[in-house]
């Protein structure tokens, strides 16, 4: 039970984010899908792009007027192979032009978190997993593209998923990979008030 007046607004309708703030207790008050452009930037870098997204969703929602009082978490997700990002895969092809890109491979996750308070202040932070995926046979990329899974994902698959096999190692936060790094979340939350007096 926290003991603050204070709601909180999830920018997001990942239901991924949603699942890993419930698993640290931490249930918002509400969820409002942020409608940003979500184009990168002429050699905008991967850390960057993500980060500046994150901000853009909670101000967003700020902006909106309808959630004063609130704080507004938003989080965004890019995964990069070398100086490739890798969003959302269109469409089938493209997911499995992603993975064959990823196949023996290490990439980065870069997760994106931002935090509006009441006053309408941004507090941000770019998070950096390292993963190293094992070499992809033609029968289990077929497999997986084949179960939908990689639909929606920044980088054509979910960790907490399937492609959970072909994780060698992670170097870094697991949830940053699955869509927003806990301990980051949880200490700007502190940083900024909103679980203060919080009984964790």
């Amino acid at each position: 039970m926290k003991n603050n007046p204070s709601s909180l607004i999830l920018a997001s309708a990942s239901p991924r984010r949603l699942a890993l703030l419930e698993q640290v207790g931490i249930v918002p008050d509400g969820v409002v899908p942020a409608d940003i452009d979500e184009t990168p930037h002429k050699n905008e870098l991967p850390r960057v792009l993500a980060e500046r997204l994150a901000r853009e969703k909670a101000l967003a929602v700020y902006g909106q007027g309808r959630h004063n009082g609130a704080f507004i978490l938003a989080a965004d997700t890019v995964v990069a192979c070398g100086r490739r990002e890798l969003g959302k895969a269109a469409d089938r092809a493209e997911a499995e032009r992603f993975l064959r890109l990823l196949s023996g491979r290490r990439h980065r996750v870069i997760g994106g978190i931002a935090l509006c308070r009441p006053d309408g202040a941004v507090v941000s932070r770019a998070v950096e997993t390292i993963v190293q995926f094992k070499l992809l046979a033609d029968a289990e990329l077929s497999a997986y593209l084949d179960s939908g899974e990689w639909d929606g994902k920044a980088g054509a698959y979910a960790v907490q998923g399937y492609a959970g096999a072909f994780v060698k190692f992670i170097r870094g936060s697991y949830s940053n990979v699955v869509g927003l790094s806990l301990y980051d979340t949880m200490q700007m939350l502190k940083g900024s008030g909103y679980l203060h007096g919080h009984s964790d």
